[in-house]
């Protein structure tokens, strides 16, 4: 992967614009407040190097493009949902009124969520060897704050 996105929580202000310009409803931003402080954190397909829902994927409708991207082929979907119980960050939903996963395509390769992010919360970057630390810490931190195994 060229590319990727990375995810910077602290710069979020939870503007909701990226949630407007995900045509593909792929992007949700989680607000949690308390007395002291408040975070806001854009969740999206992280794109796993070992992606789940491709494991489980009974059809192999989760595949990866040229560009390492996991995507749907909605053609050998079956809605079987078992992608959407893998993913551990609960990034794929099935849309019921469509029937259909919904999951980050990355916008063909220019997410609109970073592209239109005003604080750069959102960022698509190199895919260097630190930006990819950063993802993996911010994967695993997202991970054992939700206590998945």
């Amino acid at each position: 992967m060229d590319k990727t996105l990375l995810i910077t929580p602290r710069l979020c202000k939870d503007c909701g614009t990226c949630e407007s310009v995900c045509d593909n409803a792929a992007v949700s931003v989680i607000a949690f407040a308390d007395d002291e402080a408040s975070i806001a954190i854009p969740v999206m397909c992280m794109q796993c190097e070992e992606a789940a829902c491709m494991d489980v994927c009974p059809v192999g409708a989760l595949y990866r493009d040229v560009d390492d991207t996991v995507l749907v082929d909605v053609r050998r979907c079956i809605g079987c949902k078992l992608c959407v119980g893998a993913c551990p960050f609960g990034n794929i939903e099935f849309n019921f009124a469509e029937k259909r996963i919904v999951k980050c395509d990355l916008c063909g390769g220019s997410p609109d969520c970073a592209k239109y992010c005003p604080t750069s919360a959102i960022v698509y970057a190199s895919a260097t060897a630190s930006a990819l630390d950063k993802k993996r810490a911010l994967a695993a931190r997202f991970k054992s704050l939700m206590d998945v195994e």
